[in-house]
């Protein structure tokens, strides 16, 4: 069994990181995809519900994940409402250019866009035959952008997701690519078996960086100090200052697996995970203190919340945590 392999609900926890084997290469095609005969259906206890990503921006929080989920929030994920998706696919990433347009992904190699604030959804892209789940998604601008997933997934777009055309990571290398960020003018790349990936060149071409660890990494999170913190499996935890050449390992107090991490200000970085773990720094990123939530439940992305707290989104669906620490 493959690093990170998990039973179907296991699968979902990690962000659909279990995968059937591929039947064919990634496409891209110039023709719009058919009218999606399918759309998610609204639940009371949507915002109890597995969701798996979350993004904030101008005042607009959108979290998104198991049915085709998308849940929206402008006062700081106080309430939540639930927005009709053109999917029933699990739903594992979602990014925020502005207020109005954005962008979420998941299984069937599906991906949305919203551009009226997420109200309403149009599928730009759809292709189950290929056996391939998204699982991250980052757009420099309200053109150009990238999706990564399974077995070395990954998708560029130039018009604003319209189109999409696979790219090569690394020739030959099959694994799964679970996030893509932006740090400091270059693009980094997380994924399974300690795989990490560094581009220069705004994604034309990428280079693989030294691993501090042979394990799954789900998440790189950069830092206003120039610094980035990879996580991952076993509580793993890792800070670079050089842009991945070199990695100086964490004490995370945890070893539960780490799928999350957000920058919240004045020093301030949360991560969380796995088994109620959440991570607590004052520092940058540098020390944290370790906090075991009495619930148990897995976070999969973190939004500030009201008067220094935080709202986890994750297997309890939206959960405020107001006094972190």
């Amino acid at each position: 069994m493959r690093d990170g392999a998990r039973s179907a609900h296991g699968a979902a926890l990690l962000a659909g990181l279990t995968f059937a084997a591929a039947v064919a290469a990634a496409s891209a095609s110039a023709v719009p995809p058919p009218a999606a005969p399918e759309r998610s259906m609204p639940a009371r206890l949507a915002s109890r519900s597995l969701l798996l990503d979350a993004a904030d921006r101008d005042g607009l929080a959108v979290a998104v994940g198991e049915r085709g989920h998308v849940l929206l929030s402008r006062d700081a994920g106080k309430t939540w409402t639930q927005a009709e998706a053109p999917t029933l696919a699990l739903l594992t990433g979602v990014w925020l250019h502005d207020a109005q347009l954005g962008w979420a992904v998941g299984h069937d190699e599906t991906i949305l866009r919203t551009r009226d604030g997420g109200k309403t959804w149009q599928r730009v892209r759809h292709a189950p035959e290929e056996e391939k789940p998204l699982l991250g998604v980052w757009f420099r601008d309200e053109k150009s952008g990238f999706v990564v997933g399974a077995y070395g997934l990954l998708l560029a777009t130039s018009d604003g997701g319209d189109t999409w055309d696979p790219q090569t990571v690394a020739e030959g290398d099959d694994r799964h690519l679970n996030h893509v960020t932006e740090a400091g003018g270059s693009l980094y790349i997380s994924g399974e078996a300690g795989a990490l990936y560094r581009s220069d060149d705004g994604g034309q071409t990428w280079q693989a960086l030294p691993s501090p660890y042979e394990g799954s990494f789900f998440g790189l999170l950069p830092l206003s100090d120039g610094g980035l913190l990879a996580f991952g499996l076993r509580g793993n935890a890792f800070r670079s200052e050089d842009k991945g050449k070199t990695w100086t390992r964490i004490a995370s107090g945890t070893e539960a697996t780490l799928m999350t991490g957000r920058e919240l200000g004045d020093g301030k970085v949360a991560v969380a995970g796995m088994a109620g773990a959440l991570l607590w720094s004052e520092d940058g990123g540098r020390t944290f203190r370790l906090r075991e939530l009495d619930d148990r439940k897995a976070s999969l992305a973190i939004l500030p919340g009201t008067a220094g707290g935080v709202v986890l989104i994750g297997e309890g669906g939206v959960r405020p945590i107001e006094k972190p620490f």
